[in-house]
């Protein structure tokens, strides 16, 4: 097993100090590591005020933090006022490194990041098979190869997160259903531990890549927002009140189920009148070859179609987008974010139902929620993957990052 990282001082870790509160995992050492990594380089002065920690317990922290060499301080000698520099704090971002990987129904993605999240290598892999002991193999397979990439670097991989779409148990580290892939009640974490020896994280993927949006991307500016993708499935993430929010039952935010579409149309879960059954890629594709009586129709035939004004391909798109901007808006009243960040592969064609669900959000949405923000990005595949890395860098700082058996 590749042992965590170890300091000049030979502690790894987690390893246990004399001192009280001083581990490197303490709740205070972390929390001042976390708003390192986010904000940083940032004055120790700006760490105490955001954490609510006393100047005093940030100090020791930075300390400790320094003395494992995941930090370091610069020596800014302007200062804005007089006295004492100020002498902002930043990450040693390489000092600890990670493995994201996320599986799609005929693909496999995979990167090893720094603790930012930024990617320093990354594999692309085709998939044969969803049969969960062939899609572990070539996990294993991806995060090997990773780890040959990073040479002598890998010994400070501190972990794999792999992601999943579907509904997933990421405490226990299950994949419970997944409608796409064809799995149910799927100890992911454990296979894939036990072919590549290294602590797992198994979670869903959109709540993965909110976390990255989260730590490195549209949270650090923003005390709330969703992340909706849209492509083969409708997915949502919720950043509420400082945090991703998880659920009781590892399920939040999934509005591509919620029972707003007509009842005939059945969806790949095994229920009726969800969201995706017509807002999806696949949705929108299905309802243009029906129209068209060409069941071999690609995405990309429908969406030249939609461009070249035909009225039929025209009108599913519109109708996905009024699906779409009336479930948003049922989001929003719900939890009110201040902005909602749409992403996927479908992204590329957002021009062809923008207007609609803008419509549809403002038709539905309830009060001051109407002021939150719709901003539309597209996201790589890679990006999906490096969102599973941060889940990783995640579990790392809130202690949850463990070997499992």
């Amino acid at each position: 097993m590749i042992e965590p990282p170890r300091t000049e001082g030979g502690d790894a870790p987690g390893s246990p100090r004399s001192e009280p509160g001083s581990s490197p995992d303490s709740p205070a050492v972390m929390t001042v590591l976390a708003e390192i990594l986010k904000h940083g380089p940032i004055p120790r002065i700006e760490v105490a005020r955001r954490t609510g920690l006393s100047q005093g317990a940030v100090t020791k922290a930075v300390a400790r933090l320094t003395e494992q060499g995941l930090i370091s301080t610069h020596d800014n000698r302007r200062s804005p006022t007089p006295g004492r520099p100020v002498q902002p704090v930043s990450v040693q971002e390489e000092a600890r490194l990670a493995i994201g990987i996320t599986i799609r129904v005929d693909e496999i993605f995979g990167v090893a990041t720094t603790m930012r999240a930024n990617v320093l290598h990354s594999i692309h892999r085709p998939l044969a098979s969803t049969a969960p002991p062939a899609v572990v193999e070539s996990v294993a397979g991806v995060v090997h190869q990773l780890l040959d990439c990073l040479g002598t670097d890998a010994e400070r991989v501190v972990g794999a997160g792999v992601a999943v779409s579907g509904d997933v148990d990421k405490a226990a580290g299950i994949v419970r259903d997944s409608p796409r892939l064809n799995w149910s009640a799927v100890s992911l974490r454990d296979l894939v531990h036990e072919r590549c020896d290294l602590p797992v994280v198994v979670d869903n993927d959109v709540r993965a890549l909110t976390i990255a949006e989260e730590w490195f991307g549209i949270g650090i500016d923003s005390g709330s927002f969703a992340m909706v993708t849209i492509g083969a499935g409708i997915g949502c993430g919720l950043y509420v009140n400082g945090d991703v929010v998880e659920g009781d039952h590892g399920i939040a935010g999934e509005i591509g189920h919620l029972p707003l579409a007509p009842g005939d149309l059945l969806c790949t879960c095994g229920r009726r009148g969800c969201v995706e059954t017509v807002a999806s890629s696949s949705a929108i594709v299905h309802a243009i070859r029906a129209a068209k009586n060409d069941p071999l129709m690609t995405m990309r035939e429908a969406v030249a179609l939609a461009r070249a004004g035909d009225v039929e391909a025209r009108t599913a798109f519109e109708r996905a987008g009024s699906m779409i901007g009336l479930a948003l808006a049922t989001m929003a009243n719900l939890v009110g974010p201040s902005v909602i960040l749409v992403a996927g592969e479908s992204v590329t064609n957002y021009d062809l139902f923008e207007r609609r669900v803008r419509e549809a959000f403002d038709e539905h949405v309830f009060g001051s929620a109407r002021a939150c923000k719709i901003i539309a990005r597209s996201h790589t595949f890679e990006d999906w993957a490096r969102g599973s890395a941060a889940s990783v860098i995640r579990s790392m700082l809130d202690g949850t990052l463990t070997t499992h058996s």
